[in-house]
Order: structure tokens, then sequence, then C-alpha cells
């Protein structure tokens, strides 16, 4: 049976392209294509990559959460606050093995920066 390796990507939809450039930007991720003005825009995210869409027309309300692995969960969080974001809540360990932290970006999507325990 064939098996899912990896994740290439993780697309979300904004209504503001520029505010969303900014965020992810401001949190570390390197541009690879699109931008403010794009109506798609790519980030690199490690191997793999975040793709944000603007959304056209009426909002569906839409929600998704991607998990990305950091190499220090607590430095990561503190990397957030010093540039004036304002994560969900401090580092915890899970209970399935993983350090973690969540913050929701400007379309209300929840981003996870875990790593394993």
């Amino acid at each position: 049976m064939a098996e899912v390796t990896s994740l290439n990507a993780v697309t979300l939809a904004t209504r503001d392209m520029a505010r969303a450039v900014a965020f992810y930007s401001t949190l570390g991720f390197r541009l690879k294509y699109g931008g403010a003005d794009a109506p798609f825009t790519s980030f690199h995210a490690g191997a793999c990559h975040l793709n944000l869409f603007r959304a056209e027309g009426a909002w569906s309300g839409l929600w998704g959460r991607a998990i990305f692995y950091v190499d220090d969960v607590d430095a990561f969080h503190a990397q957030a606050l010093a540039a004036g974001l304002k994560p969900d809540f401090a580092p915890r360990d899970a209970p399935w093995r993983e350090r973690y932290f969540h913050i929701t970006d400007p379309d209300g999507h929840e981003l996870s920066f875990a790593r394993p325990l």
C-alpha cells in the first residue's frame, strides 16, 4: 500500500494578502513567490511550503490549522512575542509528546509550532 511520506505545502485563504504576507514575514517565513499584491503567495517552511491565496467574493468562514516543527519551541515563542505578535498561549507539553504553542493568523487560521519531546 502506498503511504504519504511528507507534506509539501499547506494552503490557506486570506481576505487581505498584504496583511497576511506581513504577518508570516514577521514570524520568519521566507518569501518564495508572490507578495503583498499577489493573488497567490508561497513561503518556504523548511523543505515544505506555506501558500496563501486571496479569497475573492463572499467569505465562507473556512478555518484551517497548519503544524510546523521548529528547532526550539520556547525560543520561537519568545521571537513571536518580541516581534509584537500575540500567541494564543505559552508553550506547553502535550500528552501526545510534543511541546507546542498556537498563534492565530489575521484570517483566523490556527498555526501550531511544535517539536517532538
